[in-house]
């Protein structure tokens, strides 16, 4: 079966105009071959669509159950050339994004929300995952971009790039009633508390596989401090970690952003001292041509205006 887009448009027209004579009119042609094109589409669909008198044309059965179908094919048809030229310059397609849980709390709602303005044909296929997943998926060609904890492992150094796009302190995830032993008596409120004190709880900590970097950077502020943290317990999401936290079973080094999440019986304190920074950045394959990524990469960046990312 070879249906063509002009046979149903041909078909729509005696349909609306129930009339062969004004139909062939309105398509800027004769009748004769209007005709014969409506009897090659009936033989070709096996099903007679209309009922032709000397007074009037009406649609068959068929024809009823043909003509929305028709209207919406040849619809469907004359968007293609907008749908091509926009999916082409990235203002329509799909952007499959990955993010771990820490973004959630900083860059990534004002990221859609700027994005989503600006392409609002766009659609975002959003994959909450650790950085580790997020590396695997991105050498898969599963994901086109991830927001996730460099440095990017050697290994995929030459497959993949990546922009920074927020530094922040760390923060201490303490539960709420908790001060430190030596100095219940006279410990103000709200005031940075050394590490030192801070081992007196047990530590809650992403496990190394998942971000060395982010591991090894909170043991390495203890060891800088002379103290060895006890681990009591490991888990890989954000809300999972505060939430031990909450519960007393300890304290957790984490990014200011994650401040916002707000959790009964937790407070979060800054470190005395220089705390180290945390960096969170997008990672995407070299060879991925998608317009919809392009456009996010320009989007972010974009001097004019910024987008503020903050904690």
């Amino acid at each position: 079966m070879n249906l063509e887009l002009r046979q149903l448009r041909y078909f729509i027209a005696v349909a609306e105009e129930k009339h062969f004579g004004r139909a062939a009119l309105r398509l800027h042609m004769t009748q004769p071959p209007l005709s014969q094109t409506i009897q090659g589409l009936e033989q070709l669909l096996g099903a007679a669509l209309f009922v032709r008198t000397k007074r009037s044309v009406t649609l068959t059965p068929a024809g009823l159950a043909l003509l929305p179908e028709a209207q919406r094919l040849v619809q469907q048809a004359a968007a293609l050339p907008d749908l091509a030229q926009r999916a082409a310059s990235g203002s329509a397609g799909l952007l499959t994004l990955s993010f771990i849980s820490t973004a959630d709390y900083s860059i990534l709602p004002p990221l859609l929300l700027r994005f989503r303005e600006r392409y609002p044909q766009v659609r975002i296929d959003l994959r909450e995952a650790t950085t580790d997943v997020q590396l695997d998926d991105l050498l898969l060609g599963k994901i086109d971009a991830g927001l996730l904890l460099p440095p990017l492992p050697d290994k995929t150094r030459t497959q993949l790039d990546y922009l920074p796009l927020l530094s922040e302190p760390l923060l201490a995830a303490i539960p709420e009633n908790w001060l430190p032993g030596k100095s219940r008596s006279n410990h103000r409120l709200n005031a940075a508390l050394s590490l030192k004190a801070l081992a007196e709880l047990p530590l809650i900590i992403f496990p190394r596989r998942i971000s060395p970097a982010f591991h090894d950077t909170i043991i390495a502020c203890f060891r800088d401090a002379g103290v060895t943290p006890h681990i009591g317990q490991e888990a890989i999401q954000m809300q999972t970690i505060i939430g031990l936290v909450s519960a007393g079973m300890g304290m957790a080094l984490v990014p200011q952003s994650v401040s916002n999440l707000k959790r009964p019986g937790v407070q979060y304190r800054s470190l005395r001292g220089a705390a180290p920074l945390i960096e969170t950045g997008l990672a995407w394959r070299r060879d991925n041509v998608s317009p919809v990524l392009a456009a996010l990469l320009a989007m972010l960046r974009d001097p004019v205006p910024p987008i503020t990312f903050a904690p």
